[in-house]
C-alpha cells in the first residue's frame, strides 16, 4: 500500500474486463485508498478483436466491487478512446463526480486482423489496432490533461514487450506499442515543468484472457493443446512461469505514487527476464 496515495483520483482505460489488467489496476490503486474510474468501450463496438470489451452492466458491477472490497469510490465511465465526441463525454462526468485527476492509466488497447503477417494485413485493421493502441493515450490525455494540471500527478501508459521485440503475426500491434513507448517519452518531457511525470509499462506474457486466445490459437496451428503451448512459453522466461495482472498492476501503483517521484520517461519492462533489455 502507498499511503501517499489515499484520498487520490485514478482514471484507468480498458478496465472493464475483470481478468484485465486495466481492473487489476483499479483494485491496487483502490487497495491505496484511492478513488477510481472504470473506464471501457461499454458496449459492442470494436468486438472484431479477439476479446470482447467491457459491457457497462459488467463495469458498473466492478465499479460496485471496488466499492464494497475497499470502501473507496467507484464508478464506470463509458469512453470510446478512438471518438474525442466520446472522451469529452467522460470527462464531463468525470467533472461532475470529481474535481481532479492524479493518476491517468491509457491501459486501453486492442489487436485487429490478427494473425496476419504485415503485406497480408487488411489496412482497416492495420490502421484500427494503431489507432486504439497508440492514438488514444494521444486523445484521452489532452482531454484529461486540465484535471491534471496542479496534482503533481502521474500518467502510466501500457505498453508492450511488443513494442521493444517484434512478435509474429502482429505487426500492427507492434508497430503502435513502439509508438506509444516514444509517445510517453515526449509526453514526458514536454508535461515536466506542469510536474506531471509519464511513465509506460511493458508486459511480457501476462495471464489475460487475451494471452489465453493466444494459447488456444497456436495450439489449434501447431495441432498441440493450450496446456502445451503454455509450457513451450514458459520456457522462454527465465522465471519459467507467465505472469499475472496483479504484479503488473503493482508497478503500476509503484509508479502512480512518489516512490517513483523522481521516475519519468522510461519504459519499464515487466517479463520475468523475458526481455532484460532497456
Amino acid at each position: 500500500m502507498f499511503a501517499d496515495l489515499k484520498g487520490k483520483t485514478a482514471l484507468v482505460t480498458g478496465a472493464g474486463k475483470e481478468t484485465g489488467i486495466g481492473y487489476a489496476i483499479c483494485r491496487k490503486l483502490a487497495a491505496s485508498g484511492m478513488r477510481v474510474i472504470v473506464a471501457d468501450l461499454g458496449r459492442e463496438g470494436h468486438g472484431e478483436g479477439p476479446v470482447p470489451t467491457g459491457k457497462i452492466e459488467e463495469m458498473e458491477a466492478l465499479a460496485e466491487k471496488v466499492r464494497d472490497d475497499f470502501a473507496v469510490e467507484a464508478i464506470a465511465a463509458e469512453v470510446d478512446v478512438t471518438d474525442n465526441s466520446s472522451i469529452q463525454r467522460m470527462v464531463d462526468r468525470i467533472k461532475e463526480k470529481f474535481p481532479r485527476i492524479d493518476v491517468l492509466c491509457n491501459n486501453a488497447g486492442a489487436s485487429f486482423g490478427v494473425p496476419n503477417l504485415f503485406h497480408t494485413y487488411n489496412e482497416a485493421d492495420w490502421l484500427k489496432t494503431i489507432d486504439v493502441n497508440l492514438h488514444s493515450a494521444f486523445r484521452v490525455t489532452r482531454a484529461v490533461l486540465p484535471l491534471m494540471m496542479g496534482t503533481g500527478g502521474s500518467i502510466i501508459n501500457t505498453a508492450s514487450r511488443a513494442g521493444k521485440v517484434p512478435p509474429m503475426f502482429n505487426g500492427a500491434y507492434a508497430v503502435a506499442k513502439a509508438g506509444l513507448i516514444m509517445l510517453t517519452k515526449v509526453m514526458a518531457m514536454e508535461l515536466a515543468p506542469m510536474e506531471l511525470r509519464v511513465n509506460a509499462i511493458c508486459p511480457g506474457q501476462i495471464m489475460t484472457d487475451l494471452e489465453k486466445w493466444r494459447f488456444s490459437l497456436e495450439a489449434r496451428f501447431y495441432n498441440s493443446t493450450v496446456e502445451e503451448r503454455e509450457q513451450a512459453m514458459c520456457q522462454t522466461i527465465p522465471m519459467r512461469r507467465i505472469g499475472s495482472t496483479d504484479e503488473v498492476a503493482g508497478l503500476v501503483a509503484f509508479l502512480a505514487s512518489n516512490q517513483s517521484s523522481y521516475m519519468t520517461g522510461q519504459a519499464i519492462n515487466i517479463t520475468g527476464g523475458q526481455l532484460m533489455e532497456l
